[in-house]
């Protein structure tokens, strides 16, 4: 599997996915891990990046809304309890990349 975290400069969320992945991913060597830097709508476009950060497995955003349209904004997300987060929680990352 491939991750790739798209995001804008300096994204302070985007470390909070990094670490939150980390643990998961040091008991899947075969996981490879990206990041990408996002400076424009168009490349937003492109990647498919719905807000900063965003997470891509297989090219796919686990993540993604129905219709959420691309974006170089702050993305923020809900946890498992419904409260706004910086990043997916290890619970929902492991589920979302069924781990």
């Amino acid at each position: 599997m491939q991750l790739v975290i798209l995001q804008v400069p300096d994204c302070p969320n985007a470390a909070v996915l990094a670490a939150r992945l980390a643990p998961l991913l040091t008991a899947r060597p075969d996981i490879v891990l990206a990041r990408q830097v996002v400076t424009g709508q168009a490349d937003a476009e492109r990647l498919g990046m719905t807000g900063s950060p965003t997470l891509l497995a297989d090219g796919v955003d686990p993540f993604a809304g129905p219709g959420q349209p691309p974006s170089v904004s702050c993305r923020l997300y809900r946890d498992e309890r419904g409260r706004v987060a910086p990043a997916p929680s290890a619970v929902q990352l492991r589920e979302a990349l069924g781990m």
